[in-house]
C-alpha cells in the first residue's frame, strides 16, 4: 500500500514496550511514519501477555503494534550498540520509556544522542518526573491510578477507591506523548534544530485528574474544596430502563424542557430556580433523581426513538460485546478486518481520525519478533559478512 500519510518519510526508534509507549508510536505509525521497533532478544513484554495463535504474538501485543518493523537488538553487544547509533544519526525522533539510570548505563544518554544527531525529538516517557523522590521508581497504569487521584475519586461514589477497568494512564499518556513529539517536530522543522522531550506518567494524568477538579481551589486563597460536584455525586451512574441501562444528560435549559415534555413533567417547567448555575450544583442529586424516576419503566428503543427525535443528548450502555454491533460503528465501518501473513484474520478497531475522510491505513502488519532485522541492516550499507556476524553476536539470546 502506497504511503501519502502526513508524516510518510518520518523515521522513528522505538524503544518503547508495555502499553503507553507503544500505543503513542502506533498512533505515530498510522499516521505514516516508519517505526522501527526496537527489540530486546526476549521481544516487547506484551508479546507474552493474553490470547495467542503463535508464540511472541499476543492479543494484547497484536493491538499496540501495527505499523511497525522489528529489529533485534541485544545492546549489551557492541557490535549491536554500533547498529543503534546508525539508526540514530538517520532518525527523526528517538522514544524510549526506560528509566533514565538504565538508558545512561547501556551509554545512551540525551545529551549524547542529541549531540550525534543534532535534529532527532529525543523523547523520553518516565513514571515519574525528574527532581521527586519518586523519580527512579517503576510505575504501571494501577499504580498511577492510585497516586493521580483517579482511584480515589470513586470514594465519593462508593466509600472505597477503585480502578477504571481500562488502562487510563498508559493510554492517555500515550497521546500526551503522540502530541508533545509531533510540537517538537514541527518546532524542528521551524529551527532545523532537535528538542529533548520528557513526559512524566504522574504529573501528567494528576494535570488530567485535576482539569475540572481542582474546581474552588483554582482560587487562591480557596473558593471552594477541590472536586467538581456534578462529576462527583453518587447518582451520576447509568439510568436503569426495563430492558437496560441508558446515559442521559440534558445540558441546557431547552434540552432540560424539552426533556420535561417528552416525559410529561410540565410542572418543573414553571420552577424558575431550577435552571441557575449553582441550584444545578447545590442540587444535582435531584435532577438525576427525576431522570432516573422518568425512564425507570420505559425500555431503552422507546426512550432512544423519543431523546434523538428531540435531540436530547444520550446513549445506550454497551457491553465490549454489543459494541460490535453497534449501527453506528457498522455505519461508519470502525471495525475493519485485514489479513495478517501467520496470524491470519485480524479486527481491529479505528482510531477515529479521518484525513481527507479516509481513516489511517494499515500499511505494514504486526512484525513478527526480529522480522525486520537483515531488512533494517541492510538499508544501513552493512555488508553481508558483518551482518552475519551481528546475528550472530547475540541477537538469538
Amino acid at each position: 500500500m502506497i504511503n501519502n500519510q502526513p508524516l510518510n518519510g518520518v523515521r522513528v526508534l522505538d524503544l518503547t514496550n508495555i502499553i503507553m509507549g507503544p500505543f503513542a508510536t502506533q498512533l505515530l505509525g498510522d499516521l505514516g511514519a516508519d517505526i522501527i521497533k526496537v527489540e530486546s532478544p526476549e521481544g516487547d513484554l506484551m508479546r507474552d501477555v493474553g490470547i495467542s495463535k503463535s508464540e511472541k504474538m499476543s492479543s494484547v501485543f497484536l493491538g499496540t503494534n501495527r505499523n511497525k518493523r522489528s529489529i533485534i537488538l541485544n545492546l549489551k553487544e557492541k557490535s549491536h550498540k554500533l547498529v543503534l547509533w546508525k539508526l540514530i544519526a538517520k532518525s527523526d525522533i528517538f522514544i524510549h520509556n526506560m528509566r533514565p539510570s538504565k538508558l545512561d548505563i547501556l551509554g545512551f544518554s540525551h545529551k549524547k544522542i542529541l549531540k550525534r544527531n543534532k535534529k532527532i525529538i529525543f523523547t523520553a516517557l518516565y513514571g515519574y518526573g525528574f527532581g521527586g523522590n519518586y523519580f527512579e521508581q517503576p510505575a504501571f497504569d494501577d499504580i498511577i491510578q492510585g497516586l493521580s487521584g483517579i482511584s480515589g475519586l470513586y470514594l465519593s461514589k462508593n466509600n472505597k477507591p477503585s480502578l477504571v477497568p481500562t488502562l487510563i494512564a498508559d493510554k492517555s499518556i500515550g497521546l500526551l506523548a503522540c502530541s508533545a513529539v509531533l510540537a517538537a517536530y514541527i518546532k524542528r522543522l521551524k529551527t532545523n534544530k532537535g528538542s529533548c522531550v520528557e513526559i512524566s506518567m504522574f504529573e501528567g494524568m494528576v494535570s488530567y485528574t485535576m482539569l475540572e477538579h481542582q474546581y474552588g481551589e483554582i482560587f487562591s486563597p480557596p473558593l471552594d474544596k477541590a472536586g467538581y460536584p456534578r462529576i462527583l455525586n453518587k447518582y451520576r451512574k447509568p439510568f436503569k430502563t426495563s430492558d437496560g441501562y441508558i446515559c442521559i444528560l440534558p445540558y441546557t435549559k431547552k434540552q432540560w424542557y424539552k426533556f420535561f415534555d417528552v416525559m410529561n413533567l410540565i410542572d418543573l417547567k414553571k420552577d424558575n430556580s431550577f435552571f441557575s448555575n449553582m441550584n444545578k450544583l447545590n442540587k444535582v442529586s435531584k435532577y438525576y433523581s427525576i431522570i432516573e424516576k422518568s425512564v425507570k419503566n420505559k425500555k431503552n428503543e422507546e426512550l432512544v426513538r423519543i431523546l434523538t427525535a428531540n435531540d436530547i443528548p444520550h446513549g445506550q450502555v454497551n457491553t465490549l460485546e454489543s459494541l460490535k454491533e453497534n449501527l453506528h460503528l457498522k455505519e461508519t465501518n470502525f471495525f475493519r478486518s485485514f489479513k495478517h501473513p501467520t496470524e491470519g484474520e485480524l479486527v481491529i478497531p479505528d482510531t477515529g481520525i479521518k484525513i481527507n475522510n479516509k481513516s489511517l491505513p494499515v500499511t505494514r502488519h504486526q512484525p513478527t519478533l526480529g522480522e525486520h532485522t537483515i531488512e533494517i541492516l541492510k538499508e544501513l550499507d552493512i555488508n553481508d559478512n558483518k551482518i552475519k556476524k551481528i546475528m550472530k553476536e547475540g541477537i538469538n539470546g
